[in-house]
């Protein structure tokens, strides 16, 4: 337990990271993320691939991951030669053993086969061929010292006491909020943030709004990011064919384009606005660039016609989509709004419907409203339970820099500024730790739906 934990106390001062095969189809992005120091206790650290999947790793493989990691940085870009491989590996092991003197190259190196081979499996959505193991995020909560996703809600709702968005959501989750209305930081501010982004170990930011697009510095603040898993939430309104290529050329990892219809004018009524052909021409150009796209549709009474949905945009060449049911904050707490909102067992009915299209045409979809749908019904779709995330496993910082437990949160007090507190003071504040612990009860519903509903989960 001594060299793990001087190992720990020496080696370990930030996310480990780096990318195999990033110019290839089986890119892997990885971040391990060791746990909050603890003398008498081994706590599992954190892997991140791709920004998606999250899975714990032992002392063990947690030493010999980073070891190997830094290895293979050292060497650089460009194609490497099995000679410089193979010095690389003997330096690891090396290293390694100085923490386990007594294990054998033989032994390390098929540890070591087995963490690649099981990251690659993972990546590529095969089942790997051992089993290390699950550890949910409530239990590892205590051991956490960020979040492991930030939003930056990069451009605001409303500015000067105008509507800024370039379009006017029915649903919107940000309307008329307390926070919806902020100055908006500067470029170099913006830098300043995801600097310490990075200093307090969060492997990934996605750009949000309001409308990201709107703004002209986007593509370099990407491009600045380029160390996160990136991912940017939009309209598509904006995607022209020239932004794409820039965002491609920037490196960001995903882009999510929201849709509410195949059907013209069920869409632009649900936006209040007549951009559809607009948002269909930026999907087409995300792909044509080779960016990795995603769907999103908030489902409601006027757009249940899912499948369909499905369908269109299985002509377009759309592999990925999430839906979800309503963000009960904004407009959503609108009567318009509300009067248009599904029950559990009606969202349940078109989820099913749209698994089995899903499946049936190599599309995979994901649920991500927690508390909507009974979570027995989502396993028996073999589809993933949501949980609630916020001051756990994402957080945001609206467009004056200050912190709040997710993006959709904009009613109440903030949890600090960014730029003006410690990342230590705002993750281990009072009320933060206390939106944690609820969060990390995994109670299958959101707490802005409880505040709405009259049970208040904060202070």
């Amino acid at each position: 337990m001594i060299r793990e934990k001087l190992y720990e106390l020496k080696e370990w001062k930030g996310v480990v990271h780096t990318t195999w095969n990033p110019n290839g189809p089986g890119v892997i992005r990885i971040h391990m993320i060791p746990p909050k120091f603890r003398l008498f206790h081994f706590v599992p650290s954190t892997v991140i691939l791709n920004g998606q999947d999250v899975l714990p790793i032992n002392e063990a493989w947690a030493i010999l991951l980073t070891e190997f990691i830094r290895g293979v940085n050292s060497f650089g870009d460009g194609q490497m030669s099995r000679e410089i491989l193979d010095d690389i590996m003997s330096e690891v092991f090396h290293r390694v053993r100085s923490v386990y003197p007594t294990v054998s190259d033989e032994l390390l190196k098929e540890d070591l086969q087995t963490i690649v081979s099981t990251f690659d499996d993972i990546a590529r959505n095969k089942v790997p061929a051992i089993d290390i193991g699950v550890m949910s995020l409530s239990e590892y909560a205590p051991h956490m010292t960020a979040p492991h996703r930030m939003d930056l809600m990069v451009s605001a709702m409303t500015k000067d006491g105008k509507w800024a968005c370039n379009q006017h959501c029915l649903h919107c989750y940000a309307a008329g909020q307390k926070y919806a209305e902020t100055k908006e930081l500067s470029t170099d501010e913006w830098k300043k943030i995801i600097d310490r982004c990075k200093a307090a170990r969060i492997p990934q930011i996605t750009f949000t709004g309001g409308e990201p697009t709107l703004r002209k510095d986007l593509v370099e603040l990407i491009r600045y990011s380029r160390w996160f898993v990136t991912r940017l939430n939009t309209n598509g309104i904006l995607l022209t064919e020239q932004l794409s290529k820039d965002l491609m050329d920037a490196e960001l990892d995903s882009v999510q384009v929201t849709l509410y219809s195949q059907i013209e004018e069920i869409h632009n009524e649900l936006v209040g606005s007549k951009h559809f052909k607009d948002t269909i021409n930026g999907i087409k150009n995300a792909l044509a660039a080779g960016l990795n796209l995603s769907v999103n549709t908030p489902l409601c009474s006027l757009n249940k016609d899912y499948v369909g949905m499905l369908e269109f945009l299985h002509e377009l060449g759309v592999r990925y989509v999430t839906c979800s049911g309503l963000i009960v904050t904004g407009n959503a707490t609108s009567d318009a709004s509300r009067q248009s909102q599904l029950t559990s067992d009606e969202l349940y009915e078109i989820l099913r419907a749209a698994k089995e299209y899903t499946d049936n045409h190599d599309m995979e979809i994901d649920f991500t409203s927690p508390g909507w749908i009974d979570s027995g019904k989502l396993a028996q779709l073999h589809m993933v339970v949501p949980s609630c995330g916020a001051c756990l496993s994402n957080m945001a910082i609206n467009p004056d820099g200050r912190v709040i437990p997710c993006q959709s949160w904009l009613s109440d007090d903030t949890l600090g500024d960014m730029l003006k507190d410690s990342w230590k003071k705002i993750w281990n504040g009072r009320k933060c730790k206390k939106i944690r612990m609820e969060s990390a009860k995994a109670d299958g519903i959101c707490p802005l739906r409880k505040m709405n509903e009259g049970e208040v989960v904060h202070e």
